[in-house]
């Protein structure tokens, strides 16, 4: 874990807008955040389930009462432009892997991030940070990283300074990514999609110091930031199972076939738990030099994996 992480900036002094406040990222965000006592949060969510998410945080009562909760719509100009008051950074972390008939990439992507422009723009916010994925670029084929590019080369075309970080597999302590490693880690069969295609995991408590680091250093542009190290989702299963002691019997299946299979139980539920464009995404090849963005970001080295393993994998 690194230092940026853990280690309060008693110097800085700010109030953060953070987006989409109720995820894995957003929840750890706002705990690091309220470490720093001269901090404080407005956590934007969009409904109140979400609300309760955070409102579940174990935080003291001198924590609570810098933390403010907004329930509102990310399409609601006014209402963001109200939430945005008196704060001097904003964190974006609106976004979607799979599109529903009730939400579509452009809607949660670049309509999210146009009305947030807006929004803050001449407020006292600052700077801006947009959590992105690697490989996203407006001309890329998948729906998904398409929608995830235009909105990047929204934000970067504004004057407000932003700082668009993309990443890969993001490991962190209870969530999902973490939890189905686990799973296939134990099992005695562990079935995977084009089990040789390349991961570059990266502990969750890097990207909470990368954040903080590109806006206390005020950084622009684009950065792809990824883990230490670059393996095969089939050594990566490997790793966790020896941590764990388990060894599964670990079987590939082609990817060509998930296409086929995903595609048509899109076409006859219209809504499946896992869609063409969700699988491509995650069967990106994650291969990316780290350095130069923690040199831009003025950052320290990042978590071994085996180190990141122990500690998301419970053991």
């Amino acid at each position: 874990m690194s230092e940026d992480e853990t280690a309060p900036n008693a110097s800085s002094q700010a109030r953060w807008l953070i987006t989409g406040a109720n995820g894995n990222l957003g929840t750890r965000l706002i705990l690091n955040l309220l470490n720093d006592t001269d901090s404080s949060v407005v956590a934007v969510v969009r409904s109140e389930r979400a609300r309760g998410v955070i409102e579940q945080l174990d935080l003291t009562l001198d924590q609570r009462e810098r933390l403010e909760i907004r329930v509102l719509d990310y399409g609601d100009e006014a209402a963001l432009r109200s939430a945005a008051e008196g704060c001097t950074a904003a964190v974006h972390l609106v976004g979607i892997l799979k599109a529903t008939p009730g939400a579509s990439y452009e809607e949660a992507h670049e309509q999210s991030c146009k009305v947030l422009t807006r929004a803050l723009a001449g407020s006292s916010v600052q700077h801006l940070t947009y959590m992105s994925i690697v490989g996203s670029e407006a001309s890329a084929s998948n729906a998904c990283l398409a929608s995830k590019g235009r909105a990047a080369d929204i934000l970067l075309g504004e004057s407000l300074p932003a700082c668009v970080i993309r990443v890969p597999m993001v490991l962190g302590e209870g969530d999902y990514a973490s939890y189905a490693l686990k799973q296939r880690a134990c099992g005695k069969l562990a079935f995977g999609f084009r089990l040789a295609s390349l991961e570059q995991p990266i502990y969750a408590g890097d990207v909470i110091a990368a954040i903080r680091a590109a806006n206390r250093n005020r950084v622009s542009g684009l950065l792809d930031l990824a883990g230490p190290e670059v393996l095969t989702r089939r050594a990566l299963t490997e790793r966790a199972a020896g941590l764990l002691g388990r060894s599964p019997r670990q079987i590939s299946l082609p990817i060509a076939l998930g296409r086929v299979v995903l595609g048509l139980i899109e076409r006859l539920t219209g809504n499946p738990p896992v869609t063409v464009a969700m699988l491509d995404v995650l069967d990106h090849d994650d291969d990316v030099d780290p350095q130069p963005a923690l040199d831009t970001l003025n950052m320290g080295g990042l978590t071994p994996l085996d180190k990141a393993l122990q500690m998301v994998l419970g053991n």
